[in-house]
């Protein structure tokens, strides 16, 4: 059946989904299964039309959907590549959304950072390298040493990104580092309103350091889900004010 004769009037089609979404599946299915590499470029516009069954506009705007995501990229005056898929990458629009959370729905991210912390301080105190721990007791030292809550907020971001590093799982890693950075927000108003939030901090820090130093897992998780879970009760405090 003709594209717009299938389609409905709020463009959906047999079989679920608008016609740009099916041509996105269609296109993530051939990288998936390997069709399209990363680093490929694809095939031209009228051509993966045609491969597709589905019309150019269609497929224009399914490419230009997977290109926000981070699957896809334009080279000026070459064409449409496959990304090379780094989690980083794919993980980028999922930072932007945590950015502009505001409310109950920061809350809800810092319950999933919780989460996250807990498992990425875990996996670190079993395959953190001598020179990561150094850097994660460099950052401690760093915010040991300074009263402005800026300059804090810098190393604390950093200690928590060389354990994530540590965990050795990149994805993890970008997830934190959407979640992280994002709530800088959250913790730099909480350094203000707060004056033990950064003596408070340091003490939480110091007793991460601590059970990374001693390679003990489930002290890391302990001491990282209670740290995330000091700004996540701030803040519902605050909501609730």
């Amino acid at each position: 059946m003709d594209e717009t004769v299938a389609r409905t009037e709020s463009g959906a089609v047999p079989g679920g989904g608008t016609v740009p979404q099916r041509a996105m599946e269609r296109i993530k299915a051939m990288i998936a299964e390997g069709v399209l590499e990363p680093g490929q470029r694809l095939p031209a516009e009228r051509d993966l039309a045609a491969r597709l069954g589905i019309s150019r506009g269609s497929v224009r705007e399914a490419i230009r959907a997977l290109t926000t995501l981070g699957v896809l990229r334009a080279r000026h005056g070459s064409g449409v590549y496959v990304t090379a898929l780094e989690a980083g990458d794919l993980l980028e629009t999922f930072g932007v959304v945590a950015g502009l959370s505001r409310g109950p729905r920061l809350v809800e991210l810092l319950e999933v950072r919780r989460v996250l912390e807990s498992a990425a301080a875990a996996l670190a105190a079993a395959r953190i390298t001598p020179g990561q721990l150094a850097q994660v007791e460099r950052h401690l030292a760093a915010m040991s040493t300074t009263a402005d809550p800026e300059e804090a907020l810098t190393h604390d971001l950093a200690f928590h990104r060389e354990i994530a590093a540590a965990a050795g799982n990149e994805t993890m890693a970008a997830m934190l580092e959407g979640l992280s950075s994002r709530t800088v927000r959250a913790r730099v108003w909480r350094g203000h309103q707060d004056e033990e939030a950064l003596d408070r901090t340091r003490r939480e820090h110091a007793a991460i350091h601590r059970a990374l130093a001693a390679r003990d897992p489930e002290a890391a998780r302990t001491a990282a889900a209670a740290h995330v879970r000091g700004v996540e009760e701030w803040l519902r405090a605050r909501l609730a004010e």
